[in-house]
């Protein structure tokens, strides 16, 4: 079975997923979240990261199979998620409009957060549950970058595809929140403020490259950029990310 995920949207989804646990409102809070749990089995951090990854990779996989259930014509939704790709640059460049966005996924983020105090994160039962939330309770910092992952899915369709895609942008995720758990305390604040003094930076380049990409898909570039690239790239790197 192809899944026909390219270089672009592994790269981007790995990367989203990494800036969405860094952002300067969730990354000083990790020792808070991890702290209960690493207590309770040294595990638990793996657990929520696998969590983490596994809800993103069902999200991914159920929006994967909505346009071919609904039979949207494939130029439409890409032309249409080339469109959103440029919207959430704007999002993220733009402080008045990332408010605004902010203030909209506020009640996705009340609800999750209710669902995850009621988990225990010290089991790994309760860790892989609450790893499945959190990328939730995160989204009013998260939303343009999870709404680029999910634009990214929409764009080409597929179950295994959107599966693939979203399950990366949740590794990516889950990368900083393990490494975390298991850092000393003193890396732990080292590493914060190298993180916090270069994020925002790193946050705006992204979403500059989400806009570029967004114009690519409207203008037909992004297929001859990712062909340039294939040719550059090792042929055990182009069939894992090709096909299967």
């Amino acid at each position: 079975m192809s899944l026909a995920l390219s270089v672009p949207q592994v790269g981007l989804s790995l990367f989203a997923g990494g800036l969405t646990t860094l952002s300067p409102c969730v990354f000083p809070l990790l020792p808070l979240v991890l702290g209960g749990a690493l207590q309770g089995n040294r595990f638990a951090p793996v657990a929520m990261g696998l969590g983490m990854t596994g809800s993103f990779a069902l999200i991914g996989m159920l929006l994967g199979a909505l346009g071919p259930a609904l039979g949207i014509d494939g130029d439409s939704v890409r032309t249409g998620g080339a469109a959103m790709l440029i919207a959430f640059a704007l999002v993220m460049l733009i402080p008045a409009l990332g408010e605004r966005f902010t203030q909209w996924m506020m009640p996705i983020a009340s609800s999750a957060n209710a669902a995850s105090v009621k988990l225990d994160g010290g089991s790994l039962l309760g860790a892989l549950l609450l790893g499945g939330v959190l990328g939730l309770v995160w989204s009013p910092c998260s939303g343009p970058l999870l709404g680029s992952a999910l634009t990214l899915v929409a764009s080409e369709g597929g179950v295994a595809r959107g599966g693939m895609v979203l399950g990366i942008f949740g590794l990516g995720a889950a990368i900083p929140l393990v490494a975390v758990a298991y850092a000393s305390r003193s890396g732990f604040m080292k590493v914060r403020d190298w993180v916090l003094n270069r994020i925002e930076k790193v946050r705006y380049s992204f979403a500059l490259l989400l806009g570029a990409m967004g114009v690519a898909i409207l203008t037909g570039g992004d297929k001859w950029l990712e062909a340039q690239v294939l040719q550059w790239l090792p042929d055990a790197w182009v069939n894992f990310t090709v096909g299967i």
